[in-house]
């Protein structure tokens, strides 16, 4: 496959909407209306939150990721650069908490000009201590660091390719998980059992299941999520590893296979005398199949690996930080994609603001590199 052709059908999965986008803004006028209302007799506080006490209060935010991109041979004629202004992402956040151990979260995503809001997080949250805690509805699965990140909490702008686990919509999926932490986040751990694919070759029903254990030697990673990189706030040297599993969860209804999916990664983020910090990332993924055909599936190895390092004095509202990224997908059968990205965040309020230049060079087995030069912009409240 080309650089062009894996462009174009990338921007075409992004634009498409589904029956879920005429609900959602039904929901979505229905949720402002409240807050709206809420807001008459609730004081409002600084970060967007309705408060009437600690276990009675809603929190309102927003996101954006946009870009302008010039790729090589992806314009229509197939031979010329693209120049493409983008809007890869806007969200609107809701969280709340209406008793003392129960939370909810409702997360909305417009990825695309061409697709409609849809749901991407409605999550019942059961939190009943630090050890113990129940989430059920669609939420991301403890499937890998990437996809726990999320791409508003990478270290570059671009979602990494390796990281291929099936799912409904940016990475998310519907399902329950228990999870706890020990020592605010030192060591966590998280299981959960998932839908996954719901047709075709998943034939008996069968649910996709996914576990991951985090050790933190230095700072801890408090929560169910992560990021790839703290902006010098916290001292991280974590090791993690998932498995994720769904019998029959590959191939075709007359030829099904069992999908399984491994990861190992690693993240050193540290504040360094003088205040500069230096960021080392690095993970290891394995497909299986079960040696079945899957158009949507991978099975093969994948490699990841990045580094950056944020200067410590600020220029202008914000700091530089030059980063390098390189990622590679060898699937057993079809044709290997590497990808080596040079970039440099400027870092204005750490993953709430910040603009990322990257120039990329991609390239499919057997076929010429693609040089690809893309401005991004990322802001979130």
């Amino acid at each position: 496959m080309t650089f062009a052709k894996w462009h174009r059908q990338t921007k075409t999965s992004l634009a498409r909407g589904d029956v879920m986008g005429g609900m959602v803004k039904g929901v979505l006028s229905g949720t402002v209306l409240a807050i709206l209302m809420a807001g008459i007799s609730a004081p409002v506080q600084a970060g967007g939150i309705l408060k009437i006490d600690d276990d009675h209060w809603i929190s309102v935010g927003a996101g954006l990721r946009t870009n302008f991109t010039v790729a090589e041979d992806a314009a229509p004629s197939g031979a010329d650069y693209s120049k493409d202004f983008d809007v890869d992402s806007v969200r609107l956040y809701v969280n709340g908490k209406m008793h003392r151990y129960i939370k909810f979260t409702f997360n909305t995503e417009k990825a695309g000009e061409l697709s409609d809001i849809r749901l991407l997080d409605a999550i019942a949250q059961f939190e009943f201590s630090d050890t113990a805690n129940i989430w059920m509805g669609r939420f991301l699965p403890p499937t890998d660091r990437a996809n726990l990140d999320g791409p508003y909490y990478l270290g570059t702008y671009d979602y990494p390719f390796v990281s291929a686990y099936p799912a409904i919509l940016a990475g998310r999926d519907n399902g329950a998980a228990f999870w706890g932490q020990v020592g605010k986040g030192k060591f966590k751990y998280q299981v959960g059992a998932f839908e996954g694919r719901r047709e075709g070759s998943n034939q008996g029903d069968n649910l996709l299941y996914s576990g991951r254990l985090v050790l933190n030697l230095w700072d801890p990673e408090p929560g169910y999520y992560n990021s790839s990189t703290y902006f010098g706030a916290a001292n991280i040297l974590a090791f993690g590893a998932s498995m994720t599993y769904q019998k029959d969860g590959a191939g075709t209804e007359a030829n099904p296979g069992n999908f399984r999916g491994l990861t190992l990664d690693a993240l050193m983020d540290r504040k360094l005398p003088g205040d500069g910090v230096v960021t080392l990332e690095g993970a290891y993924y394995d497909y299986d199949l079960d040696d079945v055909p899957d158009p949507s599936l991978v099975q093969g190895d994948g490699y990841l690996a990045y580094a950056a390092y944020m200067f410590p004095q600020a220029i202008g509202i914000g700091k530089f930080q030059p980063h390098v990224r390189y990622q590679k997908l060898n699937p057993d059968s079809g044709t290997d994609h590497e990808r080596t990205d040079l970039g440099v965040n400027y870092v204005i309020s750490g993953h709430d603001a910040l603009i990322s230049g990257i120039y990329s060079r991609d390239k499919f087995a057997g076929e010429e590199a693609a040089n690809i030069f893309k401005l991004g912009v990322q802001l979130q409240y």
